[in-house]
């Protein structure tokens, strides 16, 4: 690779806040970048979603935990470089993974020819792949503004059924995949091929990043991705 590990780690980190910026401001929040080092919110954020992500190995709780809302449930923040030791703040890790990274012009795997890949267009098409993401229904947690510009859901359809999915978002000079899932005896593996080979049509000059950890962080590999660092998720439980 031609960064360093933790250069392309601190990228991955960048694209991540950005999307987490782009969710919270669709739901009307006014998240801030804390100079170079830090993203934050100070207002709980929507669920499943970061109040901070760290962007540099060296931020310190002190720098972190005071700006947040950290008496609201669900608190949470991304350690993005493993780096944070949170346990006397009232927080647990809530799980530990690793960022992914896979430079651009990799040969992508051969996708199946079924399922059949395209960009969700508008609003009732997002509420019909949250429902497949989520497994049950929509919730309103994607708002139609995410869609178009930077950002695309990209759905995996067997004639009028969504049995795959990806969210790929573009900024920091990189396209982060998240949000990535299949259903209905759809394998990851599958996925992973549909979403990439949609990736590269759309922007086939930029690296892909983003973070898994379990089976799908070997599914990842399996596509081409490398391990490139640990990152933890910390939850307030206090």
């Amino acid at each position: 690779m031609d960064e360093t590990s933790a250069a392309l780690r601190r990228r991955a980190a960048l694209n991540n806040a950005g999307w987490c910026d782009a969710v919270c401001r669709a739901h009307g929040l006014s998240p801030r970048y804390a100079g170079g080092d830090l993203w934050l919110s100070t207002v709980r954020t929507p669920p499943l979603y970061p109040d901070a992500v760290t962007l540099d190995p060296g931020v310190e709780a002190a720098e972190v935990l005071p700006p947040i809302d950290t008496g609201s449930p669900g608190c949470s923040v991304k350690d993005s470089f493993a780096a944070l030791d949170l346990s006397g703040h009232g927080f647990e890790v809530l799980f530990e993974a690793q960022w992914i990274h896979r430079p651009a012009g990799v040969p992508v795997p051969a996708a199946p020819s079924a399922p059949e890949w395209s960009e969700v267009g508008d609003a009732a098409e997002l509420a019909a792949w949250e429902a497949a993401w989520d497994g049950e229904e929509a919730t309103g947690l994607f708002r139609p503004s995410l869609l178009g510009g930077d950002t695309a859901f990209l759905a995996g359809r067997i004639g009028d059924r969504i049995v795959a999915g990806a969210v790929a978002h573009t900024c920091a000079d990189a396209v982060g995949v998240s949000n990535l899932f299949a259903r209905d005896g759809i394998g990851t593996d599958t996925a992973w091929a549909g979403a990439l080979t949609a990736i590269a049509a759309r922007r086939p000059d930029l690296p892909v990043v983003g973070y898994e950890h379990g089976e799908d962080l070997n599914s990842a590999l399996r596509s081409g991705f490398t391990a490139i660092g640990p990152l933890r998720v910390w939850l307030h439980t206090a």
